[in-house]
């Protein structure tokens, strides 16, 4: 359910005026109840009520294409509890998926925008997104396709072994920009926590886990602006500039001895004594590498007395460079969507959670994934481990299976051998029979 709430420190009714007119909202999609401990019981019961029967209404299918898979809610096959670990799967293999949530439109401007969520590969991926993606309040949900305009794109995406990596893709005058730099993302089973910071100071921060991956500067890594800085197309390299660091000794001869052929004749070669010259053409002895051979000579190097070094280009202001203090700002906030891809089905999303309180995410997470990745992971163990000894035991089975299947073939062989001899006995007695007693 998309939430909107700040803790108040007042009373029922002061709390209830506060939802009237708060200007600061952190804007929530969760799955589990475990977000609303902020809040006085009365609304946590009331949250919980409205959850199960509200997460379709809140979230809307796109109709763009007729053929976009369908997402389920579930924990999954293993998971830290059972009712707090539900979440949207996606269902169907080789499909595109497209959803969205909307929630009341806010600006980022002045302060920090976190985007924090989790995700679970639980069906060993192969090839699939994992991202989100924040849009302006103006989307047309029932229209939203891969081509739609949005804020942020930021999540895991594999694809076999080459790309594991987490996009961090902001939109800027219209044009998406890619992170320059590479951010793995982890590639297990099991549930992580992906968290986006945007500062007003155009700094960024990414976290796995609630641990830091990655941080710096929105101008130094990606490509939002022209360079600084341009080589000065009117400067060029002096024709007299000398950048050669060494060069041939002028005074350096090549030894009278040192040409020598690459390879010789073997001496030890000798004309086989069928050889005929006028059946074989003339002999000739093999050759061999030469052990005196020394190569081509090249004179000896020495320092260019001349040497200026390495001739760098000049730089000049940039004229086409305008700095902006805004790239971080988006003034119009308000879905958050999933518009992917999966080869393979069974990748669950949890607790997307959108507020500029950095503290609040981390706390959040903490509630969250934090209090259910240990029994979830454990949950998991207990499974891997239950296949593993049932595997082995089939496999036990199968082997006793074939070692049975031969010992009944071993014994059949050794009936038929003993049925041959008997066949062959009475014949020879029969013919013993038939002989003298002189000759036997």
């Amino acid at each position: 359910m998309l939430l909107n709430f700040h803790v108040p420190t007042a009373s029922f009714q002061a709390l209830s005026n506060w939802f009237v007119n708060c200007t600061r909202c952190v804007y929530v999609y969760a799955f589990n109840h475990l977000i609303m401990l902020v809040l006085i019981s009365l609304l946590l019961t009331f949250f919980l009520f409205a959850f199960a029967d509200a997460w379709k209404s809140r979230w809307l299918n796109s109709e763009h294409k007729s053929d976009y898979g369908q997402f389920k809610l579930t924990a999954g096959n293993f998971y830290g509890d059972a009712e707090k670990d539900k979440g949207l799967q996606t269902s169907q293999d080789a499909r595109f998926y497209a959803t969205s949530a909307r929630f009341e439109p806010f600006s980022n401007e002045g302060k920090p925008l976190v985007i924090q969520f989790t995700v679970k590969h639980e069906q060993k991926i192969d090839c699939g997104g994992g991202y989100v993606k924040v849009f302006p309040a103006d989307l047309n949900q029932a229209d939203m396709h891969g081509d739609s305009q949005y804020y942020v794109m930021f999540g895991p995406d594999i694809c076999g072994y080459s790309t594991k990596k987490v996009h961090v893709i902001f939109n800027y005058k219209g044009k998406n920009h890619l992170i320059k730099k590479d951010i793995k993302c982890k590639d297990d089973e099991l549930t992580h926590l992906y968290t986006l910071i945007l500062n007003p100071d155009q700094t960024y921060e990414v976290k796995i886990d609630n641990e830091k991956v990655e941080s710096g500067s929105l101008e130094e890594d990606w490509d939002f602006l022209p360079p600084k800085k341009i080589k000065d197309p009117e400067a060029k390299k002096p024709e007299d500039w000398d950048d050669r660091a060494k060069i041939d000794d002028e005074t350096d001869t090549k030894p009278e001895d040192w040409d020598k052929p690459e390879n010789i004749p073997d001496p030890d070669a000798k004309k086989p004594d069928d050889w005929d010259e006028d059946m074989d053409g003339e002999w000739e002895p093999a050759v061999i590498p030469n052990p005196e051979y020394k190569g081509e000579w090249k004179p000896k190097q020495i320092d260019n007395p001349n040497y200026k070094g390495l001739w760098v280009h000049p730089e000049i202001d940039n004229p086409e460079y305008t700095p902006d203090a805004e790239i971080y700002k988006f003034d119009n906030i308000g879905v958050i969507g999933l518009d992917l891809w999966q080869v393979k089905s069974g990748t669950i999303f949890d607790n997307f959670f959108i507020t500029d309180d950095v503290k609040e995410a981390e706390d959040f997470g903490n509630e969250t994934w934090g209090a259910t990745k240990g029994p979830e992971k454990k949950m998991k163990e207990e499974q891997d481990e239950k296949k593993r000894k049932e595997e082995e035991e089939e496999k036990n089975k199968e082997q006793s299976t074939e070692a049975d299947e031969g010992e009944e073939e071993e014994d059949e062989g050794e009936e038929e051998e003993e049925e041959d001899e008997a066949d062959e006995s009475p014949e020879e007695e029969g013919d013993n029979d038939a002989l003298p007693k002189d000759e036997l």
